[in-house]
C-alpha cells in the first residue's frame, strides 16, 4: 500500500522563495541569557496544543473539504480531552468551527492559508531557567508550492499569543521536517532541509550548528528521503519518530511499486546503525502501512501510514485506516510504546486523502 504524504496538487504556487543568507550569520545570534534553548520531545507535558481550521475550497476541493473539516473537529476534541487546544480560525468561518468542535476547542481568530499547524506554527523550546522561546523558521509553502502569506504570519502571532520569546532564523523548514528526542538529537531529512527551494547553498555542517543554537540539537542523524514527489520534499514525520530517547519507531511501505519503497528500507539500514547524542544505538520499532484502506476517499496520494500519529498529555492520537490487521498491530505498538497513555484511533481519510496526517495538524506548546 503506498504511503503517500501531502499532495502535489495541494495548492497555487505561489511567495517568493527563501534566498537562503543562512551561512553568513550563522554564528551571530546569542543563546538564550539563562542557557541554550532546547525543543522538548513531544511525549513532555504540554501546556496547549495549537491548531488550524484552515481548509478551504480552492485547495481542498468541494468533496474533501467538509470531511477535512469534521476530521480536524474530530482531532481536536480527541486532544481536547487531554489538554487545552487552541485552533486558529477565520473571522467568517468561526460558526461553522464552533458548531463542529464544540465548547472544549479554544478559538482563535487569524488569517491562514491552510491547516498544517505542525509546518506553519513555531517550534516552541524552553531554556535551563524554564522560560519558553518560539522558533520561526520562515514558511515559504514548502518551497514556493503553495500561496502563504498569512500562513507565514502564523509563527510569528502564536509566540506573541503566548509571549513566549520569539527566535529568529534565515533557516527555512518546517516542523515536519525535523524529529527529537528532547535529549539533543534530532532525525531530519535531507530532501527537506536541505533542498534548494529553502536552504539554498547551506551545508549540513552550517544547519547543523543553526540547530544547535535554536533547539539545542547536538547530533543529527540524516534521512535521505525523496524531494518532489510530495509537496513536502518528504517530511521527516512520516519516516521516522522517537518514542523515547533511544527508541524510534519507522514507518516501512510495503508496496514494491511505491517511491517510498525503497526509501524506507534504505532510512531503516541507517536508523538500525546510529547512535543518539549519548553514543547509546538506537533501538528500531517498524511499524509498516495498511494493506488497503477505504475506498471513499482512495487516490494516488492518499497518506497510508501510521507514523503520523501524535503524542499529548495522557494519550496518544493516532489513525486508522479500515484495514483491521494492521490498524489493530499499530496500535497495540503505540501502547507497547507509549505506556500509561490511551491510545486513541481516529479515522482522517478525508486529511489522509489531502496528503497529511494527525501529526502534520498540531504543534505542541510544553509546559
Amino acid at each position: 500500500m503506498m504511503t503517500r504524504r501531502k499532495l502535489l496538487k495541494r495548492g497555487l504556487l505561489g511567495g517568493a522563495l527563501a534566498t537562503g543568507a543562512l551561512a553568513h550569520d550563522v554564528n551571530t545570534a546569542a543563546a538564550a541569557p539563562d542557557g541554550t534553548w532546547l525543543m522538548p520531545d513531544e511525549g513532555a507535558a504540554h501546556a496547549a496544543t495549537w491548531m488550524a481550521f484552515g481548509p478551504t475550497v480552492d485547495i481542498w476541493g468541494r468533496k474533501l473539504l467538509p470531511v477535512a473539516r469534521e476530521n480536524l473537529a474530530s482531532i481536536a476534541k480527541a486532544i481536547a480531552a487531554h489538554e487545552p487546544v487552541k485552533m486558529l480560525v477565520r473571522a467568517e468561518e468561526y460558526d461553522i468551527a464552533a458548531r463542529l468542535c464544540g465548547p472544549s476547542v479554544t478559538l482563535v481568530v487569524q488569517p491562514i492559508d491552510d491547516l498544517w499547524m505542525r509546518d506553519t506554527g513555531p517550534v516552541f523550546v524552553k531554556n535551563q531557567a524554564a522560560q519558553s522561546g518560539a522558533a520561526g523558521f520562515n514558511f515559504n509553502g514548502w518551497g514556493g508550492k503553495q500561496a502563504h502569506a498569512d500562513d507565514a504570519e502564523v509563527a510569528g502571532f502564536i509566540s506573541k499569543t503566548v509571549h513566549s520569546e520569539f527566535i529568529e532564523t534565515d533557516l527555512v523548514l518546517e516542523g515536519g521536517g525535523i524529529e527529537v528526542d528532547g535529549e539533543g538529537t534530532a532525525i531530519i531529512t535531507e530532501s527537506c532541509v536541505l533542498n534548494a527551494n529553502r536552504n539554498p547553498g547551506v551545508s549540513k555542517a552550517q544547519c547543523e550548528q543553526e540547530l544547535l543554537r535554536l533547539l539545542g540539537v547536538r547530533k543529527v542523524i540524516w534521512l535521505p528521503g525523496i524531494a518532489g514527489m510530495d509537496i513536502t520534499d518528504g517530511h521527516t514525520d512520516f519516516y521516522a519518530r522517537f518514542a523515547t530517547p533511544g527508541v524510534v519507531v519507522a514507518g516501512l511501505d510495503l508496496d514494491p511499486q511505491s517511491y517510498d519503497h525503497a526509501v524506507t528500507l534504505r532510512h531503516l539500514d541507517i536508523l538500525r546503525q546510529s547512535t543518539d547524542v549519548k553514543g547509546h544505538k538506537l533501538d528500531v520499532v517498524v511499524m509498516p502501512g495498511p494493506s488497503t484502506i477505504r475506498k471513499a476517499y482512495e487516490n494516488a496520494d492518499f497518506a497510508a501510514g501510521y507514523i503520523n500519529f501524535y503524542v499529548c498529555n495522557g494519550a496518544v492520537i493516532a489513525p486508522e485506516f479500515g484495514d483491521r490487521k494492521a490498524d489493530d498491530n499499530a496500535r497495540d505498538a503505540l501502547r507497547d510504546l507509549f505506556p500509561g497513555r490511551d491510545i486513541i484511533q481516529l479515522n482522517i481519510d478525508g486529511i489522509a486523502a489531502g496528503g497529511g496526517g494527525i501529526h502534520c495538524t498540531t504543534q505542541q506548546q510544553p509546559a
